[in-house]
């Protein structure tokens, strides 16, 4: 990232509300933000099949669930954070397991680039399949987002609900009924 067009672009954006950049208060503002970008978006240079390496053989081919996954991420409409939880499932294949930490990984990182939820939901599940070739995967992520809730509509306290289903689970009805009830 290019931290002093970050800063010169804060510095323009508080000048053009009539803001004072130089002020108290907002002196260090363009560095806080580039800064705060750095960390938010720190996604756009980091790999998921990085975090995947480290497998295991485990003769395991029963549903893998992580629930609750906390995640942060930016809209790329309005740059304003949506977050909330992501639930995720696989059924390992060829005895290759993950680290359940691995997984939780790969949201974090998936999670901080500008984007919009339904590509967050489709880059997790396709992270999982294309890395541990499993016999299916199941991703589903419930998030709140401040583009809806601070500006236009204002409605607070709604939530946009994204899935995402790979292999078995979206052959086998079954399958996947397990693991949304296994969710709630």
């Amino acid at each position: 990232m290019d931290r002093e067009k970050i800063k010169k672009a804060v510095a323009d954006i508080l000048e053009a509300i009539g803001e004072d950049p130089q002020r108290a208060g907002l002196k260090n503002t363009p560095e806080r933000v580039a800064e705060m970008f750095e960390e938010l978006l720190s996604g756009n240079m980091l790999q998921a099949q990085e975090v995947l390496k480290g497998t295991h053989e485990l003769e395991h081919d029963e549903m893998v669930i992580v629930k609750d996954i906390p995640f942060y991420s930016m809209c790329e409409h309005h740059m304003l954070p949506f977050f909330g939880k992501c639930h995720l499932a696989y059924i390992p294949n060829n005895k290759k397991i993950i680290g359940i930490s691995k997984l939780a990984a790969v949201v974090d990182i998936l999670s901080r680039r500008l984007q919009v939820q339904e590509s967050l939901t489709v880059d997790i599940i396709e992270a999982i399949m294309d890395f541990l070739k499993p016999k299916g995967a199941a991703v589903v992520i419930k998030a709140r987002h401040m583009c809806m809730e601070m500006r236009g509509v204002k409605k607070s306290d709604t939530y946009a609900i994204t899935s995402a289903v790979r292999g078995v689970f979206m052959r086998d009805i079954k399958t996947r009924e397990e693991f949304l009830k296994l969710i709630e």
